[in-house]
């Protein structure tokens, strides 16, 4: 599954510079979503290693297998793909980095960065793969990359926003390895990340945006303190990135994105306020954005499909409840299934009944 995000910029967007409050309307119906051509697209992803978009996205190869494996799986068609499972875990299992014991690259020969490790941990986990992996080497990879004011880097360069604290915890709560770290430390610099208007930023001080929101969320859920929020002003600041052509965006005045449907659901799942939306009018955007003949999501309605915004505009639907998709679970970002298959902690407490039920249940 090759990462084809690289082509947003080769694009031809469709009203991608007009101002959020001035999206145009689409036209509201009842589409369908496009499953076994989205399945098509995800099979065929890498048929094309030699063109220069694979080519280009060689550095984001793992997040690529991660959204595609994803993908399938919130589509149930991982089943009878024995050949290629154990070709991919081969293949994640070539990214260990020699240099950095138990940490994963994004590719072969790369080095080690904690989202790579993450995302390795959770394809490994949709696969039962996870015995194959040295949890305390990884473990103390992950905990070797926290900083002494509570924060994680991402890599041994020492890049530093929420990303990475939300990566490293989840993958230390799938390992069952946080007494490695500090989380009190962690916990206030996740603090220091939050602003006046109720949400967070990648860094102190810096401007409020929903992907960034999405991991300190998810990093305070994981460490159980999310109570340090004020969760009505930060499910409003949520709230309000829905625009008039029901899809998200991830600041106030841009343009709504396709991706931006998981980030602000996932956190709005998180603090129980979902309901705060308009969550048909959502899923219609999301199915507005289907390539409609060869399969794939796109950001926007006309532009081009690739598997990061494929995934993302499924686990929307799968959290909206809104499509035959398999129940995701809003933070972990893996299927409910695998989740009460590994004995994962439910984290929220409306994950406990739908892991308790048969069927997998969306929180």
């Amino acid at each position: 599954y090759a990462s084809l995000h690289g082509q947003r910029a080769l694009r031809v967007r469709v009203g991608a510079s007009s101002p959020a409050h001035r999206t145009r309307s689409f036209g509201w119906c009842a589409m369908g979503l496009e499953l076994e051509k989205h399945d098509h697209y995800l099979q065929h992803l890498d048929d094309d290693k030699e063109s220069l978009d694979y080519m280009m996205t060689e550095h984001l190869r793992m997040g690529g297998v991660y959204w595609g494996v994803s993908a399938m799986a919130l589509l149930g068609k991982l089943e009878g793909e024995d050949r290629r499972r154990d070709e991919l875990v081969a293949w994640i299992l070539k990214c260990q980095d020699p240099q950095n014991l138990g940490g994963f690259g994004p590719n072969v020969g790369h080095d080690a960065d904690i989202t790579a490790t993450h995302y390795s941990l959770l394809v490994l986990a949709i696969y039962d793969s996870l015995d194959k992996v040295d949890v305390k080497a990884t473990a103390r990879f992950i905990a070797s990359l926290q900083r002494p004011d509570g924060s994680f880097s991402g890599d041994r360069w020492g890049e530093v926003d929420t990303r990475f604290a939300y990566c490293a915890l989840s993958a230390l709560t799938i390992l069952d390895a946080m007494e490695l770290i500090d989380i009190d430390g962690i916990t206030q610099w996740l603090i220091r990340c939050l602003n006046y208007d109720g949400a967070f930023g990648p860094v102190p001080r810096a401007e409020s945006h929903a992907a960034y929101t999405f991991c300190a969320v998810g990093a305070l859920a994981l460490v159980g303190a999310l109570e340090v929020v004020d969760l009505d002003r930060l499910g409003w600041w949520l709230c309000e990135r829905q625009t008039v052509s029901g899809g998200f965006n991830g600041r106030p005045e841009k343009a709504p994105d396709v991706c931006y449907s998981w980030w602000i659901l996932s956190a709005l799942a998180s603090i129980d306020r979902v309901h705060w939306i308009d969550g048909g009018k959502l899923a219609d955007f999301i199915r507005l954005c289907q390539d409609k003949e060869d399969g794939g999501i796109a950001d926007r309605p006309g532009d081009v499909p690739d598997v990061f915004h494929t995934f993302f505009g499924l686990a929307g639907l799968s959290l909206l409840g809104q499509a035959d998709l398999t129940p995701i679970h809003p933070v972990y970002a893996i299927p409910m299934d695998v989740v009460r298959r590994m004995g994962l902690p439910p984290i929220l407490a409306s994950c406990i009944a739908a892991l308790d039920s048969n069927d997998g249940g969306t929180p």
